[in-house]
């Protein structure tokens, strides 16, 4: 007896300090994060797209009004050739557009930068060579959106078997790089960097362990690190203010998941839609919404308070690889079979459901109360984003795609296949 009641006492105590410990750990890591962001605040203008899916991190821009019609002679303000290949979009911050490419034949994945105003390449630094990985078809070795705090770009590439990370200054120079976490591959790796505070965050799903991972964007090294389920899966996360709180939202390994984007700390989870996830969640209100993927095929309306309720879910017109985007109660939704749907975003309702034709890979991007989309084959549809479905406008420059356009200062940034195209107002 007497072993029993010494025990008992010890074990509560080794729990309780064990607890404190992690307390104290998070705390400190809280902390050395607020030092770090007092000393390099991330850009805050609406004139610029800083990282995946906008300022603002819903795919929705504040930069203007562009047109809604152009061709190889109209209203292209630049256009010049992109060496190798990728599927990241453009980062745009001040007058220079940052972008991921890769020569797969040299085995080459560079970042480049082009000045916003003319078109002008400033630089072209290489980032790895040789050790490429295996990948899907529709996959490339530059599929990341690069990430910038103002003063240094971030970006991610799968090479030697590891997610790695590198910073690189706005005049060309790598000032770190880090291995992030290993990587097995199956088709590749599609996610970009999310920033908050002091933090660069990448994901790492992968059938050999998954970890979502975040890095001191002033030196590279490992703040947190946070073990996700084995499993493939392609999507990148996004913060969102939702619920009273700062939330780390990402979805796929058939879960979907909210985490504490300072310390990695896991705040809800619940089980769906998907084991294969390829989009970027999206939220709105006091909800949050996860769409995939594969082999199940589901939308869900979940509440972003961690409660575990999901509000609605549908089976139909489901998306894989385009990431749904919420706007004034409403989601809306084209999917990689080019089926575009509006839901009310409160109780799923469907609104309009048409079909645009095409496969689709990139997202809507929304300006005003317009939605620019482009197909693979390179047709952007310009339609309107209301109760009433409305093609504005179809417009094709002859080069397909997969990457996502940007609207920023009054110019449509897009990516095809070969070229970069500035579209914007003509003055002549």
């Amino acid at each position: 007896m007497s072993v029993v009641k010494v025990c008992v006492p010890l074990f509560f105590l080794l729990v309780l300090l064990a607890c404190q410990s992690e307390k104290a750990v998070i705390q400190e890591v809280a902390a050395k994060n607020e030092t770090a962001s007092e000393r390099a605040p991330l850009p805050g203008s609406m004139e610029d797209w800083p990282w995946w899916r906008g300022p603002n991190s819903d795919n929705t821009s504040a930069g203007g009004q562009v047109p809604t019609v152009w061709s190889e002679t109209e209203n292209v303000l630049w256009k010049v050739a992109i060496p190798g290949q990728g599927h990241g979009s453009p980062s745009v911050v001040g007058n220079q557009i940052f972008l991921a490419t890769a020569d797969e034949e040299a085995q080459v994945q560079s970042l480049i930068s082009y000045e916003r105003t003319s078109g002008r390449k400033l630089w072209e630094k290489e980032i790895h060579r040789g050790q490429f990985e295996r990948l899907h078809k529709k996959n490339s070795h530059a599929s990341s959106t690069p990430a910038s705090d103002g003063e240094k770009v971030f970006v991610p590439f799968l090479n030697s078997d590891g997610i790695w990370v590198t910073a690189v200054n706005f005049q060309g120079e790598i000032v770190w790089q880090q291995n992030a976490g290993a990587f097995d591959s199956q088709h590749g790796y599609g996610a970009s960097p999310v920033l908050y505070e002091s933090l660069v965050i990448v994901n790492g799903d992968n059938p050999g362990g998954g970890y979502m991972t975040a890095l001191d964007r002033q030196t590279g090294d490992i703040v947190w690190s946070t073990r996700r389920p084995a499993s493939p899966s392609y999507g990148t996360p996004v913060l969102a203010h939702v619920a009273g709180r700062p939330q780390l939202l990402h979805s796929g390994c058939k879960t979907t998941s909210s985490y504490d984007p300072a310390t990695g700390e896991l705040l809800w989870s619940l089980e769906g839609p998907a084991q294969v996830m390829a989009n970027t969640m999206t939220f709105g209100g006091n909800f949050v919404f996860a769409s995939g993927g594969y082999p199940e095929k589901e939308l869900f309306c979940i509440r972003a308070d961690g409660s575990g309720d999901i509000v609605w879910q549908t089976g139909r017109d489901v998306t894989y690889v385009p990431s749904p985007l919420f706007h004034q109660g409403r989601l809306y939704v084209v999917n990689d079979r080019g089926i575009a749907t509006l839901f009310d975003a409160h109780n799923g309702d469907v609104i309009w459901r048409e079909r645009l034709g095409g496969a689709f890979s990139a997202s809507p991007t929304l300006v005003g109360d317009l939605l620019y989309v482009p197909n693979e084959a390179g047709t952007t549809f310009v339609l309107k984003a209301s109760d009433q479905f409305e093609i504005v406008a179809r417009n094709d420059l002859g080069d397909g795609g997969f990457a996502t356009p940007v609207i920023c200062g009054g110019r449509l940034y897009l990516r095809t296949s070969h070229h970069l195209y500035a579209i914007g107002d003509d003055p002549a």
